[in-house]
């Protein structure tokens, strides 16, 4: 089997929300077809792109826009933590399930969780993972706006610099999302841009 095939199969796996890893995803569709071609993160997106487009139709558009909007919403009450839209919603790669995903800088996420007054707190968990070697932290502030799932990660201000050149793990580009400023301005002039590279970046 070729990794074009493998990368499908992969695609359809993480689709369908078997799996949510892409190196799981990969493994597994490997295995289930008997080959050892493994191929990359890159092109296992590329084809979870096609499939979703698909699957979805017109309606994957709407969907974008909608949780453009929804995303604007959440990030204007954190206007003076310059919040920043990042994730699927970011990129313009939304499929159903997807998360809208904002980041702030902040020492206190109890303060960040009461400008968030207007909307419903399903969650807020700290989590404590390593990177680099270096143990870090973040808090979680999950919501559901019209259906759709919210994280607003608080993160130290001090790790500001550390994320600020941090690659995807996916497309290999600096994860350098979109501002409020930013977005405001792209939902005049274009709702629909995507930020992805053609290539993946080394």
């Amino acid at each position: 089997m070729s990794r074009e095939e493998v990368a499908r199969e992969a695609a359809r796996l993480l689709y369908n929300r078997s799996v949510k890893e892409y190196k799981d995803a990969k493994e597994m569709a490997a295995a289930s077809l008997g080959s050892r071609a493994l191929p990359s993160n890159y092109e296992v997106a590329v084809e979870l792109d096609v499939l979703t487009d698909q699957y979805e139709g017109p309606g994957r558009q709407r969907m974008l826009i909608g949780m453009r909007e929804i995303a604007l919403e959440v990030m204007r009450p954190l206007g003076d933590l310059s919040p920043v839209l990042i994730g699927s919603v970011w990129r313009g790669t939304v499929r159903k399930g997807s998360d809208i995903d904002i980041v702030v800088y902040h020492p206190d996420s109890i303060k960040v969780a009461q400008m968030l007054v207007k909307y419903v707190i399903v969650e807020t968990e700290q989590k404590q993972f390593i990177l680099d070697g270096i143990p870090r932290t973040s808090t979680h502030i999950s919501m559901n706006i019209d259906d759709h799932p919210v994280e607003v990660v608080v993160r130290p201000p001090e790790d500001r610099d550390f994320y600020r050149d941090e690659r995807c793990e996916t497309y290999g580009d600096i994860k350098r999302g979109i501002s409020l400023p930013q977005l405001e301005k792209l939902m005049n002039a274009d709702p629909l841009r995507r930020f992805v590279p053609r290539r993946r970046n080394r």
